[in-house]
């Protein structure tokens, strides 16, 4: 069964996980604090992998927390409203998880934006397209595609799922990204780990 859509700012969203509302009190009214960690990716490109790898660094390495402790709760989605309202009970300092293109996210960003931490996972396009293909085949919450050709022309040009097709350029365009790799996480888990802490001069400390 697809999923019911809506449109928010040329942008198309599953109902099931996101509202109006959510978004706009995220874009118009959400703090952005100096301390933040923000875990940004688009769709399927190793959002919870680096999730996993922040997780251990908040928590100095100690697996507890990560194995107690489910992933939306430790790094929240904060588009969703699950997720936005944990984004505003969680303690400093937090952090959080979004699929969001640079022009939806808060505007408290600006004011934020020379201290706040943003990790930037890419992964190769060809591999996203195919992923996310497979996924909204599975998955309740998309509309089932068609063949993949068609998926590769939304894909292309920017109607595939909310996001735009220059979701990493608009973040890039920002600054101050910390960007890791998927092909380097599969190489070499532990340098990305190592970046991350060190570029973000120890982000949760």
């Amino acid at each position: 069964m697809d999923g019911e859509y809506f449109t928010h700012k040329g942008l198309q969203f599953p109902s099931q996980f996101y509202s109006l509302d959510t978004l706009s009190s995220l874009e118009n009214e959400f703090q952005v604090q100096d301390n933040d960690v923000f875990n940004i990716t688009y769709p399927k490109s190793g959002t919870n992998w680096m999730l996993e790898i922040l997780s251990l660094i908040r928590c100095e390495g100690d697996p507890g927390w990560v194995r107690s402790v489910p992933n939306w709760d430790r790094a929240p989605w904060v588009e969703t409203h699950p997720g936005l309202e944990a984004a505003l009970k969680y303690p400093p300092p937090r952090l959080l998880t979004s699929h969001l293109p640079v022009q939806l996210f808060p505007k408290s960003l600006q004011r934020s934006q020379a201290k706040v931490r943003i990790i930037y996972t890419l992964r190769c396009p060809k591999d996203v397209l195919v992923s996310l293909y497979h996924f909204s085949h599975i998955s309740h919450v998309f509309k089932t595609p068609g063949s993949l050709d068609s998926f590769l022309e939304d894909f292309l040009s920017g109607n595939s799922e909310k996001h735009s097709g220059g979701h990493s350029v608009g973040w890039e365009m920002l600054g101050g990204l910390l960007q890791s790799e998927t092909w380097v996480l599969s190489k070499s888990p532990v340098h990305p780990v190592g970046a991350s802490s060190d570029s973000t001069e120890q982000p949760f400390a």
